[in-house]
């Protein structure tokens, strides 16, 4: 993220963008995804720079299975897929919304009896269908990741039934892409079993890696396909965090994952993974593909993307402000206004704690302000609870452009926001994500707020109440103004102390002014 400027902390982020009326009237908007495999309809709601799924459900319809042999669009397909879109118009109505954004890819374009399908769809649905070309379906996967990602560069694959897309980004613009016949669902048609699939992998990955040119980059995994694959990678390294969005993987994970996957019963593995018995079947066709896909572009990287092609359309539809916004900070400030006691409190927190991280540089500035913001959101939760649901949320909600450790950062700061020791809760395996020194800066930060919460008042400013802190001579200071004294009673005394042992301070004092 770009750094602040030194007079404003915040001015990176402006003023919050959900309440203006062109973000309003994306607060709540309706897509449908008509795929090879499934349809899918998804409302975003909230913050639309980091949305909450409102409502997201998927039908496994199949509307591809078999058109390598037919030319046609599976005919129980069709019929699954009329009903889940008659229910999605009917949901659409029943919640008011504006009218829903739906887009067919390849089995609806590439099927001969695709576009009479579209008119009947039309006809009994009242939808309106686009049938995107595979182009135009790479633009808006691409999209849905920098959704999440902002500003980022990498190589996008995105997998569904029937095609594969590659595309391209940088500095959070869409560059090159391309299209190809690499989808399971096709790829399982194939005479000759798993030798002539390897030479047409290999044929079409070299035409692709021709028009794409080198990229050696970041490489973004999307679709459900891709995110199975991580699951079982999860499983296989017994990975405490199943988050998928933001997992990363290597070439070598990729590897073992895809020996684990061969060398175990599929059914067994589909049950402790949590995958649907359609995707697992079409799993090792998309694992042979990745194999070549890693040999021929040979990433720096991979991050599985729960952010696709849906929320491509509804990036499609933000304006260039909103976009550039970063989408943790959006989402954190969106969460304050909704449901914290004191909304803009979180601001003056993150003034407070300030002093305690001199040298921070902007990731870990962006997650402290995070955390200040999300300090008192789950206050309604029963005392006894509160900590571990601060916890869960901060590393399980679907937040973008947040990293696993970050996850577990924000989570670790919000469970000491509420309890002076993490001892008792089940989340200590977690812990592990982050090395030793980031736990401590975010006990650090969680006492700090758990202290500066003490000092609750309307309008906390650096004259009511402030912390100075002298590393290098383990000096800790609590300035009160005359005003604010009286908020330092024996439960405040108690948090400060507490802070205070955790900085290693060999002095503190508090100084009323």
């Amino acid at each position: 993220m770009q750094d602040s400027l030194p007079q404003d902390d915040w001015a990176q982020f402006g003023q919050p963008l959900f309440d203006d009326p062109k973000s309003r009237a994306l607060s709540r908007v309706g897509v449908v995804d008509i795929g090879s495999n499934s349809v899918r309809m998804v409302v975003f709601d909230g913050a639309a720079r980091s949305p909450a799924y409102f409502f997201n459900e998927k039908i496994l319809c199949g509307l591809g299975a078999g058109m390598n042999e037919t030319g046609h669009l599976n005919p129980e397909g069709k019929d699954r897929a009329l009903v889940a879109l008659r229910r999605f118009q009917c949901l659409a109505d029943g919640m008011d919304l504006p009218p829903l954004t739906v887009v067919a890819t390849a089995a609806m374009r590439d099927a001969q009896d695709g576009p009479s399908f579209r008119d009947q769809i039309e006809a009994e649905t009242g939808l309106k269908v686009y049938v995107i070309d595979g182009n135009e379906e790479a633009r808006l996967s691409a999209q849905g990741v920098l959704l999440g990602w902002p500003g980022s560069f990498g190589l996008i694959c995105d997998i569904g039934g029937s095609s594969m897309e590659l595309a391209e980004i940088n500095h959070g613009e869409v560059g090159r892409r391309i299209s190809s016949s690499l989808g399971p669902l096709k790829l399982m048609d194939i005479e000759g079993g798993r030798p002539a699939r390897e030479k047409q992998i290999s044929t079409v990955m070299k035409e692709l890696k021709d028009h794409m040119g080198k990229q050696r980059d970041r490489l973004f995994l999307v679709g459900g396909s891709w995110r199975a694959l991580a699951k079982v990678d999860m499983e296989r390294r017994n990975y405490p965090l199943h988050v998928l969005h933001e997992y990363r993987m290597d070439t070598e994970s990729v590897a073992k994952t895809i020996e684990f996957l061969g060398e175990h019963d599929p059914e067994e593995l589909r049950r402790k993974c949590g995958i649907s018995s359609t995707r697992m079947g079409l799993l090792p066709y998309a694992a042979e593909v990745l194999s070549e896909l890693l040999v021929r572009f040979k990433p720096k990287d991979i991050a599985i993307s729960s952010y696709g092609i849906r929320e491509g359309m509804l990036y499609e539809q933000m304006s260039e402000e909103l976009r550039r916004r970063d989408p943790l900070i959006e989402a954190s400030r969106f969460a304050e206004a909704k449901d914290a006691r004191i909304p803009g409190f979180g601001k003056r927190l993150y003034d407070f704690v300030k002093p305690l991280f001199p040298d921070a540089d902007a990731p870990r500035r962006r997650l402290i302000k995070a955390a200040c913001l999300m300090h008192d959101v789950s206050w309604r939760a029963h005392p006894d609870y509160r900590a571990e649901i601060c916890f869960d949320n901060a590393t399980r909600a679907n937040l973008g452009g947040l990293k696993h450790s970050e996850r577990v950062f924000l989570g670790i700061a919000l469970l000491y926001r509420y309890r002076n020791k993490p001892e008792g809760t089940h989340f200590e395996p977690l812990f592990d994500l982050v090395d030793k020194e980031d736990q401590l800066q975010a006990e650090i930060l969680g006492k700090a707020m758990r202290l500066g919460a003490m000092l609750w008042m309307e309008k906390l400013t650096k004259e009511e109440a402030h912390l100075e802190w002298k590393p290098a001579k383990r000096k800790l200071s609590l300035h009160l103004s005359e005003n604010s004294a009286p908020l330092y009673g024996e439960v405040t005394e108690a948090r400060f102390n507490s802070l205070a042992a955790t900085l290693e301070a060999e002095e503190h004092s508090v100084e009323t002014a």
